[in-house]
């Protein structure tokens, strides 16, 4: 799937009425012995697996005009290189890799009629060293902490954001 920054503006209309497929309704339903939680307000993000606390780690969220969406969800989709889309320039450029805006690895949690929302890595440590609140809803993690969270979990493991 072609990404264009977190939101996919393009496609926003064509997710908002689909109907999830039969992967992604596994997913939801799988039983799994691991769970990531999201803490907002500290702005950090870690991993329980089998009761132990795996990893925790700081991440930038989305802006309060564009927030992260509280709640319970699932990791729908894990994507190696996702490929993000800019039309900035007035020009398509494709950028996949740890330099692209979304880094090297993407875990797509939710759908809804603003777009798709994802955990993913960035190029920009800044906003994730100092917690900022300034994406479009997504989370922001470095791209070696975003690595190390992509391999700790699997599709249909769940997230709790509160």
């Amino acid at each position: 799937m072609r990404l264009s920054w977190c939101l996919l503006p393009i496609v926003v209309a064509a997710l908002a009425t689909a109907v999830p497929s039969r992967a992604e309704e596994l997913a939801l339903r799988a039983p799994v012995p691991s769970r990531i939680l999201l803490d907002l307000q500290r702005r950090e993000i870690s991993v329980v697996l089998d009761g132990r606390m795996r990893g925790s780690w700081p991440v930038a969220i989305g802006d309060p005009k564009t927030p992260t969406p509280h709640g319970g969800f699932a990791i729908l989709r894990k994507e190696v290189n996702p490929i993000y889309v800019s039309n900035k320039s007035g020009q398509r450029k494709e950028l996949s890799g740890p330099t692209s805006p979304i880094g090297d690895r993407y875990l797509a949690f939710h759908r809804n009629g603003r777009g798709e929302f994802g955990i993913h890595g960035t190029p920009w440590p800044h906003w994730v060293k100092t917690r900022a609140a300034v994406s479009l809803g997504c989370v922001r993690m470095l791209n070696d902490h975003v690595r190390q969270l992509f391999d700790l979990v699997d599709v249909g493991t769940s997230l709790e954001i509160r």
